[in-house]
């Protein structure tokens, strides 16, 4: 129903970058606001998105599990993706392994199983990432943390995105490669239908 963010800053201070300089308490800003990335035809339809050029940070230089405003490397990749005329992008680690998109995680399904990419690839994990995993295992529907490789990702019968603002979106076609039969797969669509249940008022 709303959209709630949690701002938590070191506190007033100098311009230098040493944070036993900041003297007063810590800042805390909320912001409650609606927020939609997506266009509802592209839950529908399902989404084009790329590959990109700017890697992911690196988690032994950032660790991944810190949620900081820290987004230069997401907003570089969001503007390639911008300029290809794509709402969104696959990020590679440094190595060429597939570690998540600019903004959400990213599932594909291959053969009645679902993969995404482990923590270790510097994969932030994501609140609506774990929910699907849930949901996958309440449900007896394989579920692996595993490292992916593009071509996995253009072979795969279906790939997905999840993100606290996009839930869950359906990806058609990745690097002008069609996935799947070009449109939201079953497994997509069930686990987009499990998904709302479990956030709806009455959910658990």
């Amino acid at each position: 129903d709303a959209y709630i963010r949690l701002i938590v800053t070191r506190g007033e201070g100098d311009l230098g970058l040493d944070p036993r300089k900041c003297k007063g308490n810590a800042t805390v800003i909320i912001i409650a606001d609606r927020i939609v990335l997506y266009p509802e035809k592209l839950y529908k339809n399902g989404m084009e998105i790329i590959t990109v050029s700017t890697t992911r940070n690196s988690h032994e230089a950032l660790n991944p599990q810190i949620k900081s405003l820290n987004y230069l490397n997401n907003i570089l990749a969001k503007i390639e993706a911008g300029n290809a005329g794509c709402d969104e992008a696959i990020m590679l680690d440094s190595l060429g392994y597939v570690a998540e998109c600019t903004g959400d995680n990213i599932f594909v399904a291959k053969n009645g199983h679902l993969y995404t990419p482990p923590q270790c690839m510097g994969t932030l994990r994501g609140i609506t990432r774990d929910a699907i995993l849930g949901i996958a295992r309440k449900n007896k529907i394989a579920a692996h943390e595993h490292v992916i490789t593009r071509h996995e990702v253009y072979i795969s019968d279906e790939c997905f995105l999840t993100g606290t603002a996009a839930e869950i979106i359906p990806v058609v076609k990745v690097d002008g490669r069609i996935i799947g039969k070009g449109k939201p797969g079953k497994l997509t669509l069930a686990l987009m239908k499990k998904f709302k249940e479990l956030t709806a008022k009455d959910g658990v």
